[in-house]
């Protein structure tokens, strides 16, 4: 089943989310938010984008991996991003560190808005996998930015959060038309009513 992706303005995305009991079912809905991710043409996906306030999340960085040589990004190991598509349960940063360093993220619930956001270079996280396998392990570079990207929505922070006041001040502007659902995406979306 293919969710429509809540658009930004809805409370759900402003919530820290709840854990979810060790060894619930959680295998259909991973199966869909893959799905879902997919037809919207994403990397990653966070339970609350669909609604649900739990701490999931799921990526697959394979996009990333088949970009052009021209367009390639320093920090991007694109052989290890050919093999990021995990589900994150119940997921602690344990540490972040390395350089930080600047890239232009987006957001499925947040269209049309790119902007640069510093994020750490490494990051240390520990959660569970689909079948309920504890694992900590540690990302590197766009692996790790997405991680952190899709870890901020269970936390209830956007991307969109790191932008300096004054960024804010004139994107304001396209947030409430995002809200109100006045935006051009080509996957189906939930907006305030």
């Amino acid at each position: 089943m293919i969710y429509p992706i809540v658009a930004y303005g809805h409370s759900v995305l402003r919530k820290e989310c709840d854990e979810i009991n060790e060894g619930e079912d959680v295998s259909i809905l991973i199966e869909d938010m893959f799905q879902t991710m997919y037809a919207a043409k994403g990397v990653g996906l966070a339970a609350p984008q669909i609604g649900k306030s739990i701490r999931l999340f799921v990526v697959d960085a394979t996009p990333f991996s088949e970009e052009e040589p021209e367009n390639k990004i320093e920090k991007i190991d694109f052989n290890k991003l050919k093999s990021l598509k995990k589900v994150f349960i119940n997921p602690i940063i344990e540490s972040q560190s390395g350089e930080k360093w600047p890239f232009s993220e987006g957001c499925l619930s947040i269209p049309g808005i790119r902007e640069d956001v510093i994020r750490e270079s490494e990051i240390k996280i520990s959660y569970f996998n689909q079948d309920w396998e504890f694992k900590e392990e540690i990302f590197k570079g766009v692996g790790a930015r997405i991680i952190q990207h899709e870890y901020d929505h269970i936390e209830g922070v956007l991307f969109t959060d790191y932008l300096n006041p004054l960024k804010k001040r004139l994107l304001k502007r396209k947030f409430t038309d995002i809200s109100k659902g006045k935006v051009d995406v080509d996957y189906r979306m939930k907006f305030l009513k």
